[in-house]
């Protein structure tokens, strides 16, 4: 899609005002109507990537996902909607939740940007060991679960 993930100077929330990009008020466009928002993700280096980090810190910031409160403080303008999380990695699962990847991930994406934003963090489905060749029956494996997760809920 061509979204550029860097947050630009001028996009910066200050006591001065800021003013958020064209590509970014063009994104919240896309989904200012969305009930549930659905990030579905590789990990690299047991990480969600920079671009979707870095869309998130865009769209979903200050005006749209957060808002502020007179006084100091934020307040939460996407409550009442929902998350959900899809992400895989080359690394076997048990090993990302070994290395404490599988936590921070939890903590600090799903969970922060749910709390920031008022949204219900519905579930965080992971699939690990994704790699070149694999096999067509765990291919399907993993689509029936995620088609299970999304009936569970939806």
């Amino acid at each position: 899609m061509g979204f550029d993930p860097c947050l630009q100077e001028g996009e910066i929330p200050r006591p001065g005002g800021f003013k958020p990009g064209e590509d970014v008020l063009a994104e919240r466009a896309v989904v200012a109507d969305a009930d549930v928002f659905a990030f579905i993700y590789p990990l690299w280096f047991n990480a969600p990537p920079a671009i979707l980090k870095g869309y998130i810190e865009r769209v979903f910031g200050m005006g749209f996902g957060y808002g502020p409160v007179e006084g100091g403080g934020n307040t939460q303008l996407l409550k009442g909607r929902q998350l959900i999380s899809f992400s895989s990695s080359g690394a076997p699962t048990k090993w990302v939740k070994q290395e404490g990847a599988w936590a921070a991930i939890r903590n600090l994406f799903d969970d922060h940007v749910a709390g920031v934003c008022g949204l219900t963090c519905l579930d965080h489905v992971h699939f690990g060991d994704i790699v070149p060749g694999l096999r067509t029956d765990v291919v399907n494996e993993h689509l029936q679960a995620v088609a299970k997760t999304v009936a569970r809920f939806f």
